[in-house]
């Protein structure tokens, strides 16, 4: 609880030292006599005048008669979403029988600390079955298999994959965590394979018999080596029983396995895209195995967003060029509501979606508000709870410096927790997997790394921050996999979207995650076609293929050939590369991200990496990096502005356990329009979606204070500020002015800039949900008090998370401005549920909660507004 320890005299009992005082999630605070029972809640904050100040304003109530008893408070929490009264919380309880004497549910739900808005119990679906296994249109061989795993029957969606598969549909399945997407796959895969290899067809005569077995027919593809050889053992279950070999190639198998891999190709190799486009234009023994593949198979399909995901478009055209046979494409992916249409624009084809059912086993599912304590103490909370109770728990984070902060203070608090990120080492990572398997650690802190189907052992529970409720259910699905009781927290948060779903918690369940990635990043374009020369010349014939999903590469083209990349042979038919300067470009390229590296160094060691432009934000001079929950200093950050001449690296040094701060960087930023690509009227307003040029420049940073629930920290400016220059696409509007705040203001220019500055925030912020939490690969910036507002992709070239919000700009305004009018907050720059960002790089200064609402508003309204391109301003507000 956010308690104010002091304690103070009853006016009423006149006891000493009866009267606590607790701080409300919004900055009230709240009084009551633990003797007598009377209570009050103060509207003025301990923070602006002293806790001595607010007991007087409590001693006013008192005085006019407008404190009441404990037992009427109940109504009022229950109304203002403090707390829920006990018998709310009981009745929650009775919604099972095992519930009303579960210990973990009973403090959880009683803990006086947070607003409980949902509990409900997740029990299996209703599957839907389809035939048994030997009415099945497969080997006898597989039947056994399943017969021996327990399987009698197939699930429906099973059995309509196996169908499609069998006939050659593009397909993807869509169903939960731990659902049977591997047996829908492998299945009919397996049985075609069988098929081919017993044919009597000429090809397959006895004398060309072992030709056909030293080749590969279906390429397994995983999002991570450690996903790839989690499934290898499943896979090769089914495989044995044929006599189909299958293999794992990749940057982690041994140099005896790779030769024999190369020696005699399995039918089946197991492997990633890294893999796919390093030995593709490197035009490998390996790549020369795969063009004889006649199957597809992309897992986790859902992971591929983003600058990942343009990198796998191209990737997948690349093979399709250069296989013999017409590649079938089967993915297998989570939840998601646009499948298709994400599949499509992945995949370049249409994809027929198979939709399966949900997860098996019982899942405790709660949804809290931390009304009375901030969001970490919530998670800590829950954690400490979870692992106490013997429960091993996944504690999911959203960001990197969540996952760290988390495991920071948990570790200071005695649980065994490590962290579980991108960025760290992999040996780190299969570290940690193997720990929590063998029940060395109890909990661990994790961004979104582990939603993924590796087997890590029992899980018991999950503690997420606010995720879209598809990702979520990835989430828990983890939980409960061995038929145990698990459970699943929401731990809702400081933020305007948390805020919004406490009032609204119908709204969580019907926003669904849309997945996004942008195939015409001309970035990925440059180096993926260059790759394609280098796999095999380009023919004019093919440009025409190439050119689809509006993503027209003749202008690529010509750019490479200008910087003489790739040039035309003598006969002008076909694209050939600069084979020299191709490979001194390729081999620096990484297809998960699009900028160079910053490797970060400790003790002379490589320890980790972050790409630009993100880097400078987070490897500036003095800032303080997480890095497997323990903290340390940038020394330096070696690094020039347009020159990659040399590699960029940071170093660090240790800082004494109790240093005060963690720090956060103060960031401006300038765009200017290179290209208009649509443009729409939303209401009133005028948007168009553009590509960008930006110029970034982080000037300072904040030192902020750990413990502290703050947004904003004491700043230090640089004396020469770090720029980077990239190009990404986004979108740009007119804000409408707000006249109505205006007539009261002492400055105008001001509280202008300070209402659009908190409407770019709140748009942002608050749409997460909307747009599948694409807020995440988004950034934005309003110029001064111009009521200019652009909102960008995050990444090089764009990642085509902006475009979400972009089509979903109507929805978005009306749920800003719902936001905004229903955070009880009285400040006049607002409050981190409504204005305040944890992104904010001008350290949430410049905000003002009244204009914003003014401008909103008018904007709902229908107000009309234009947009020049030829903006001028003072002051950039990110």
């Amino acid at each position: 609880m956010t308690a104010i320890k002091s304690r103070y005299r009853c006016p009423r009992c006149k006891s000493y030292n009866s009267v606590g005082m607790d701080k409300i999630f919004d900055g009230r605070l709240l009084f009551v006599c633990s003797k007598c029972s009377i209570c009050a809640v103060v509207q003025k904050g301990a923070d602006a005048d002293g806790p001595d100040s607010a007991y007087l304003e409590f001693l006013e109530l008192y005085d006019s008669g407008r404190v009441t008893e404990s037992d009427d408070l109940n109504a009022i929490m229950r109304q203002e979403r403090i707390l829920r009264p006990t018998s709310e919380i009981k009745t929650l309880l009775q919604k099972t029988n095992e519930s009303a004497t579960n210990r973990l549910l009973n403090e959880v739900l009683s803990s006086k600390k947070d607003y409980v808005v949902e509990f409900k119990l997740i029990q299996d679906s209703d599957y839907k079955l389809g035939s048994q296994v030997i009415d099945l249109p497969i080997d006898d061989k597989i039947i056994s298999v399943l017969l021996r795993k327990g399987i009698k029957y197939v699930y429906k969606f099973q059995e309509e994959s196996i169908k499609k598969i069998l006939l050659g549909v593009d397909t993807v399945i869509v169903a939960p965590t731990a659902s049977g997407k591997t047996e829908a796959f492998c299945i009919p895969i397996l049985q075609k394979i069988s098929d081919r290899l017993n044919s009597h067809l000429p090809y397959f005569l006895t004398n060309q018999t072992k030709v056909a077995r030293s080749q590969i027919f279906a390429i397994f593809l995983y999002p991570t080596k450690a996903l790839s050889r989690d499934q290898f053992p499943k896979i090769r279950e089914f495989t044995e029983s044929l006599g189909i070999r299958v293999g794992i190639f990749d940057g982690d198998t041994p140099l005896n396995e790779r030769n024999m891999v190369l020696s005699a190709a399995p039918q089946i190799i197991i492997t990633n895209f890294d893999v796919l486009h390093y030995h593709l234009w490197h035009r490998t023994r390996f790549s020369y195995l795969l063009r004889t593949s006649h199957f597809l198979v992309i897992d986790e399909a859902h992971t591929y967003t983003g600058v990942f995901g343009a990198n796998v478009h191209y990737i997948v055209k690349r093979l399709e060029r250069l296989c013999k046979n017409k590649l079938q494409i089967i993915a297998a992916s989570a939840t998601l509501p646009n499948a298709g249409q994400f599949c499509k624009t992945l995949f370049g084809r249409e994809i027929e979606v198979i939709q399966g059912e949900g997860r098996k086993g019982k899942i405790n599912f709660v949804m809290l508000f931390p009304s009375l304590q901030s969001h970490r103490s919530l998670v800590l909370d829950l954690v400490k709870r979870t692992t106490g109770g013997g429960h091993k728990t996944i504690a999911f984070s959203n960001s990197h410096l969540g996952s760290e902060l988390l495991s920071f203070y948990l570790s200071r608090q005695g649980i065994k927790i490590k962290v579980h990120r991108a960025g760290l080492l992999p040996s780190v990572r299969k570290e940690v997997e193997q720990s929590f398997k063998e029940g060395k650690l109890m909990a661990i802190s994790a961004t979104p790394t582990l939603e993924l189907g590796i087997d890590i052992g029992d899980v018991d529970a999950i503690v997420s921050g606010i995720v879209p409720i598809n990702r979520l259910t990835q989430r828990f699905g983890r939980a409960a996999r061995r038929g145990q009781e698990g459970y699943a927290f929401l731990a809702l948060g400081n933020d305007p979207i948390s805020q919004y779903y406490t009032s609204h918690p119908d709204d969580y369940f019907a926003d669904e995650e849309q997945l996004y990635t942008d195939p015409s990043n001309p970035f990925v374009q440059e180096y993926q076609i260059l790759a394609m020369t280098c796999d095999k010349p380009i023919s004019k014939s093919e440009l025409y293929t190439l050119n689809t999903n509006n993503t027209n590469v003749n202008n690529t083209i010509e750019k490479l050939v200008a910087e003489n990349l790739i040039k035309r042979s003598s006969d002008e038919k076909n694209l050939v590369p600069n084979f020299k300067k191709a490979y001194e470009i390729l081999n620096g390229y990484n297809i998960r991200g699009i900028g160079n590296t910053v490797d970060i160094i400790f003790n002379g060691n490589v320890v980790g990496g972050r790409s630009l432009p993100q880097a400078i934000e987070e490897l500036h001079e003095n800032a303080i990096y997480f890095l497997s929950g323990k903290r340390y200093q940038v020394k330096k950050l070696h690094y020039k502005v347009n020159d990659a001449s040399q590699p960029y690296y940071a170093e660090l040094v240790s800082i004494p356990s109790d240093y005060p701060y963690y720090t956060r960087a103060m960031v401006g930023e300038w765009p200017n329009v290179i290209q208009i690509y649509e443009q729409k009227k939303v209401f009133g307003v005028d948007v168009k979606y553009c590509s960008l040029k930006i110029r970034k420049k982080v000037i300072g940073y904040t030192n902020i204070e750990i413990g502290q629930e703050v947004t904003q920290g004491t700043k230090i400016m640089f004396s020469e500020p770090i720029e980077f220059e990239f190009i990404t696409k986004g979108f740009v509007f007119r804000a409408p002015k707000p006249l109505g705040t205006l007539k009261d203001a002492n400055d105008e220019d001001y509280l202008e800039m300070s209402g659009y500055h908190a409407s770019e925030h709140v748009l942002i912020e608050g749409s997460s949900m909307i747009t599948g939490g694409a807020s995440q690969d988004m950034g934005g910036v309003s110029l001064g008090s111009s009521g200019v507002i652009f909102i960008h992709d995050g990444s090089i070239g764009g990642n085509g998370a902006s475009k979400v919000l972009y089509d979903r700009f109507e929805a978005a305004i009306k749920r800003a401005l719902r936001i905004l009018m229903e955070c009880p907050c009285k400040s006049e720059s607002g409050c981190p549920r409504c204005t305040y960002s944890y992104k904010c790089g001008n350290n949430n200064e410049y905000l003002h909660k009244n204009a914003a609402i003014d401008i909103l508003d008018r904007a709902v309204s229908g107000e009309e507004t234009e947009i020049n391109l030829d903006i001028q301003a003072d002051r950039s507000l990110v």
